[in-house]
């Protein structure tokens, strides 16, 4: 006993003495945290944002193929930072935003960028839409009480994410019509044509505002995103095909040597291999199998975008009328399939309640949830609730499919802002003295 008390007091003189040793691997991981979230803020401190305003064309006679090669032209801000940047000077890979708005039923449609991407983004758009124009604009979100909800106005929310893994994609405009190069725009079913109906239907004293917050990612770098592996997974699970395997490495190859020699197990060992099977997997594929498939495999090799969005509903309590938040709502749905993938509300970020034993706090509870749906929505920031998440990647095609600029024939809707006449130019031998 003795022996154990002085064994203890020993193990204690030296914690006492030497405390201060373990606190390094003890605050490691905080003080990293800290010092990139520090960084950070500085460097966002800096950024400077601009709101553009589309003045759409009369005319858009392909608007999904021009507006998908648009994304991949907004694609060149990929810019990621190297290890020395992110670390010291807290870069990181900057975002824009899509927005869609209807203001007492009229529509805007809205390019956040950082400022020195604008000639980027006017370029791309330029050159599939030549007659398009842009206006820099004041932040409509600054436009109504920053304090919202309050006892003048209040408003109804969510953040959206996909049902299913990234990999499955939504339903995109190639499944909306025949793509037959010689049908007129007439012949088309524009999935924002019923968005716009609804939109220009929003009364007095209310809005309707839905944000796509896009960062362009290298989808084929692991350490951007790992959708091109989730999806060659989901296709090897599909196809019943065996998973690559791994590169046991160093530690794996001597593990599996000194397996072989302590058991002395033979490489071809006698073991019975299983009979093979004269039709390959492949082949036994259901057309519905082989149509996701394919559609899988067609995502993961273009452009892509990590991406959350949200929209919200914010009226006068005088003019509130719930109903009107349906409008995005079956405007989302109309994405899904129930064999791809589709949208659906993420619930932590939904201004609603659905709890049974804690009633009495339901009304607290969706308060501070619309005040940070509203916070998030006009910094443009991730859906923090308050762990990550809510972020999907969409590539070049989807986003197309879900923000394109449509012509008058299939939207024919004046609620919509578009350039005026065209102004031709003063003819050549016309005197200038």
């Amino acid at each position: 006993m003795q022996e154990l008390l002085l064994f203890l007091g020993f193990i204690w003189q030296v914690a006492i003495t030497w405390w201060w040793l373990f606190l390094p691997f003890l605050l490691w991981k905080p003080v990293v945290f800290l010092w990139v979230w520090w960084r950070k803020e500085i460097f966002s401190a800096q950024q400077r944002y601009i709101l553009l305003e589309i003045k759409m064309p009369e005319d858009a006679p392909r608007p999904f193929k021009a507006m998908e090669d648009v994304f991949i032209g907004l694609w060149q801000m990929h810019d990621p930072p190297n290890q020395r940047e992110a670390w010291l000077d807290g870069k990181f890979q900057l975002s824009f935003s899509l927005e869609i708005v209807s203001t007492e039923g009229n529509i805007h449609f809205y390019f956040r960028i950082p400022e020195g991407a604008q000639k980027l983004v006017e370029s791309a758009v330029y050159s599939h839409y030549p007659t398009a124009e842009f206006v820099v604009v004041e932040d409509y979100t600054k436009l109504i009480p920053q304090d919202i909800p309050n006892k003048e106005w209040d408003l109804w929310g969510t953040n959206y994410i996909l049902e299913r893994p990234s990999p499955y994609p939504i339903k995109t405009y190639s499944k909306f019509f025949e793509p037959n190069v010689t049908d007129k725009e007439e012949m088309r079913i524009n999935p924002m044509a019923l968005l716009i109906e609804g939109l220009s239907r929003i009364g007095k004293g209310e809005n309707l505002w839905i944000q796509f917050v896009l960062t362009p990612i290298l989808h084929t770098s692991p350490n951007e995103s790992t959708m091109v592996q989730e999806g060659r997974e989901i296709v090897a699970e599909i196809v019943k095909r065996p998973p690559p395997l791994k590169n046991p490495g160093l530690l794996g190859d001597i593990k599996a040597v000194g397996t072989h020699v302590a058991m002395g197990v033979k490489q071809n060992g006698n073991k019975e291999q299983a009979p093979q099977e004269i039709i390959p997997p492949e082949m036994r594929l259901t057309p519905g199998e082989r149509d996701i498939v394919s559609a899988i495999e067609e995502k993961i090799s273009k452009y892509s975008f990590g991406a959350h969005c949200r929209f919200m509903y914010i009226a006068k309590r005088e003019n509130y009328f719930s109903p009107a938040k349906a409008l995005a709502m079956t405007w989302f749905t109309q994405f899904g399939t129930a064999t791809y993938n589709n949208f659906r509300p993420l619930k932590p970020t939904l201004t609603k309640m659905y709890t049974i034993f804690t009633w009495f706090t339901d009304k607290r509870r969706a308060f501070v949830k619309k005040r940070r749906l509203f916070r998030n929505y006009i910094l443009r920031l991730p859906p923090y609730f308050p762990r990550p998440g809510g972020t999907f990647v969409l590539n070049v095609e989807e986003l197309a499919t879900i923000f394109h600029f449509p012509g008058r024939i299939s939207t024919p809707s004046a609620a919509v802002l578009r350039v005026g006449p065209k102004k031709g130019e003063a003819p050549p031998e016309l005197p200038t003295e």
